[in-house]
């Protein structure tokens, strides 16, 4: 299976961005954290999505542009 399409659990997925599952559990409610996949009463992400929301959420440091 490609990678870009692989789904992980909610507390792997917390593992893999390095926040608690019941931080992505909020971030749900809230529609405010990384694109999910729900399956019936399953709640899957896809790793190209934590990779992309990680990426959009990485502050560079230096000098100002």
């Amino acid at each position: 299976m490609d990678e870009k399409y692989k789904l992980i659990k909610p507390d792997a997925a917390a593992d893999r961005i390095g926040l608690s599952a019941s931080t992505l559990a909020k971030l749900r409610m809230k529609r405010a954290g990384p694109p999910w996949v729900a399956l019936g009463r399953s709640v899957r992400y896809r790793v190209a999505d934590l990779d992309a929301w990680v990426e959009a959420h990485t502050i560079s440091t230096g000098p100002a542009a």
